[in-house]
Parts: structure tokens; sequence; C-alpha cells
């Protein structure tokens, strides 16, 4: 890998803990608040809505500025935001200032690979960006729920610090800092050389020009398949994080700060997924794990069916007694199988349609594309989640409905896919 390449892993690393971390703080502080169970999807609606409403212009900026000033100027709007709820300002409102930020540091993470190195080396980058993001969501959940936890609020309860009353605010404090730390990483990245017009200049043809990019890569036989089921698995993938913790809860009978650490058996099966599919998945073969996205979407929703009740009274000792308990213990390799399968089906389609992207348009316009239906499908599955819990209907129907629907789309994906196999050469798309 190339001379700055690590500095990007880590700096990707560090925001990425944040990220994690504070999801866990702000749903912890919508908890003190006493707010409904379904303002938990709203949060991340309204945090996802930037991505979807500021695609147009996400790509331009990336594009417009070296990506390493990009990514500082957003870990810094990240911490502006959770200043903003340490302040008082309401956790959704403050939510979706961080994902302002978020909106614009993607195009620059993903689209910064592309100048740095060849297409040849993209499925190990991003299985390393992969990996270093996957150890990041389990150090960042164990942090969220350690920062929530009766631990921490015990070390907050009768000081008196400015602006920390709780533990949630505690934690808020503490995100905002790993923030900082992002920040002042992302100074250290090399510049690429990369340079591209300044469409920001032209604000009036950015709307017309993201169509055209849209429609472009919806056109291509590669592209098209790609963006597909990255879409599909990045609104399920967001889904699925607020879903863990439900089914945790009501399943296991888990409490917040415990069902977090739940999450991070997820990553660890995606980091063993991304890995497998660095070593084993070139780029000219990427579409053929379509079929491990059915997999996934299979073990998603025999979630539903795993609890408490399979295992006697007798089978393990109470949680309370600081004892896991065997139907907890049998839990994780469930959630590993299911990181496993989505990381090694993840890896090499971001890969394929980095570099479609990349080859079609521009690095920062292809990753916004992206963006926006990625976010687009996390919006309607959040706002389908959030309903279905408004309806009351149970957390063990909705994971059945899940999964059964991410099969069925990626069904439909790979027939597409076989169509498209008889109209072009895939090994001279991608240039090999």
């Amino acid at each position: 890998m190339k001379k700055g390449f690590y500095t990007i892993i880590a700096a990707q690393f560090v925001s990425s803990l944040a990220d994690n971390a504070l999801l866990i703080a702000a749903i912890a502080l919508l908890g003190a608040m006493h707010a409904a169970n379904w303002f938990t999807p709203l949060l991340q609606i309204l945090f996802t809505t930037s991505y979807v409403v500021l695609a147009p212009f996400a790509g331009a900026f990336a594009d417009a500025m070296q990506k390493r000033h990009v990514m500082f100027a957003a870990n810094a709007l990240k911490a502006l935001g959770c200043a903003m709820m340490l302040a008082g300002v309401h956790p959704m409102l403050a939510y979706g200032v961080v994902g302002i930020g978020a909106a614009a540091y993607s195009p620059a993470k993903y689209g910064i690979l592309t100048e740095l190195l060849p297409a040849a080396r993209l499925v190990a980058a991003n299985a390393w960006l992969e990996s270093a993001t996957v150890l990041s969501t389990i150090l960042g959940t164990a942090l969220g729920g350690a920062l929530i936890s009766p631990i921490a609020q015990r070390l907050v309860s009768g000081r008196h610090w400015p602006l920390v009353h709780d533990a949630p605010d505690f934690a808020m404090f503490a995100v905002m800092l790993v923030y900082a730390l992002a920040a002042l990483i992302n100074i250290g990245i090399p510049d690429t050389g990369a340079r591209y017009a300044n469409r920001l200049r032209e604000p009036q043809r950015l709307v017309g020009e993201f169509v055209d990019c849209f429609n472009l890569l919806w056109r291509d036989e590669l592209a098209q398949i790609a963006l597909w089921v990255t879409t599909l698995m990045w609104g399920a993938a967001v889904t699925l994080q607020l879903l863990v913790l439900k089914w945790a809860n009501v399943n296991l009978g888990l409490s917040l700060s415990k069902a977090a650490l739940m999450q991070g058996a997820t990553g660890i099966g995606i980091a063993l997924g991304a890995a497998a599919a660095a070593a084993l998945v070139p780029l000219a073969r990427s579409l053929k794990v379509l079929p491990v996205g059915i997999a996934a979407g299979v073990v998603a929703g025999a979630m539903a069916f795993y609890g408490k009740w399979l295992f006697p009274p007798t089978a393990g000792l109470h949680v309370a007694d600081h004892f896991i308990a065997a139907y907890i213990l049998m839990a994780y390799p469930v959630m590993i199988a299911l990181g496993g399968l989505a990381g090694y089906f993840i890896v090499p389609m971001n890969a394929l349609l980095q570099h479609r992207g990349a080859t079609l348009i521009t690095a920062g316009h292809s990753i916004a594309v992206q963006n926006f239906n990625q976010n687009l499908a996390v919006l309607l599955m959040l706002g389908a989640y959030a309903l279905l819990l408004r309806a009351n209907m149970p957390v063990q129907w909705i994971i059945v409905t899940f999964g059964t629907f991410v099969c069925t789309m990626i069904w439909l994906a790979k027939r597409r896919s076989t169509v498209n196999a008889r109209k072009v050469d895939v090994r001279a798309m991608i240039g090999e």
C-alpha cells in the first residue's frame, strides 16, 4: 500500500469509533427523556436525511478540495453536534448536524482510495477499510455501552462538572473528544495530487449533473448490480443495528449497555468475512458473491426464532450473577455468522462500484450517488421499522419481514446480473 494509506485507515477507525459510541449515547439521552420506542429509528432518520438532501452537493464538495481537508472539516462538524447535545439541544436535532458531517465525510473517505491506489488494490483496500470500521464498531459500541453503564453513572454522580450531569452527558463529552482526535489524524493524510474542477462555483448545475451521474451508473451493466445490492445492504445494515438492540432486549432480556456488546459479535464476523473476501475474491469475480447476500438474509430472518425460551431454566446462570447464560453465549455464533456473510458479500460489491464509478464519472460524484441511493434505502427501511413499532408488531415478525425482503431483493439482483452477463465482458469492463 502507498504512503498515507494507513493514516487514512487510522482516521477512519477513530471517526467510526466515535460514530458507534455516539449512537448508543444518543439513544441513552432519548431514554433519559422517556421518549417513545419509535423515536429511536427517527433519530437515525434525521441523521440519514442529510445524506439524501446533500447528495448532489457532497460529491462536488469532496472533489473541490483535498479530501483530507474535507475529512477534517467533517469530523469537526460531528464534534459540534456532540457539543450541541451537551448544551441541551434536542438529541434528534443535534444528531442531524452530525449527519451533515457524515454526509460530507463519506465521499471523501471512499474517494481518496481511488485516488491513492490502482484498481487491482481496491478489494484489499476496502477489506482494510471495512475491517477497521468493524473493529471500531465493536470497540465503539462497547465504549458507548460502558459510558452509559451504572459504573459511569456512579462516577459522574455527586461531581459538579460543567455540562456533564449524568452518564449520557459523560458519554457525549467523551465522544466529542474522540471526534476531535479523528480530525487531528486527518491532518496527517498526504496530498494525493488529484484535482477536479470546482463545481461548487456553479451550484445551479450540480443537481442536473447529479441526475446525469445517477442515470449513468444505473444504466451501466456492472455498476447497476453493485449499486442495487450495496443500496439494499446498507439500508439493511443500519436497520439491523437498531433491530439487534431491540432483539437482544426482547429475546435475550439484555439492557441497552449489554445489548450494545451483542453488536460487537456481528462486527467480528464482518471483519472475518471482509478478510476472506480480500484473499479469495478478485475484482473480476466480485459478482460471484451474490448468493452469499441471500444467505445473509436467511440468517437475519432466522434470528427471530432464537431466544431464551429455547433453553430450560437450568441451562445457564443469571447474568445478574455475573455469569453468561447459555442462551446469550449461544447467540454470539449466530451474530458472527451473520456478520461474516455480510462482510464477505459487501467488500467485493463496494470495490466494484468504486472502480466502475471512478471509471465512468469521478470518485466524488460516484460515491455521492452511492450515498444517495443507500441512504434513501435507510430512510425507507427505518421509516417502515418505525411504523411497525408504532403499530406494536412483535419484534420477531419485524425480523422475519426484514430477512424475507433482503433475500427477495438480492435474488432479483442475481437474476438481473445473469441477464447482463450475456451482454458484456466483465473482465474487459473492469480493465483486467
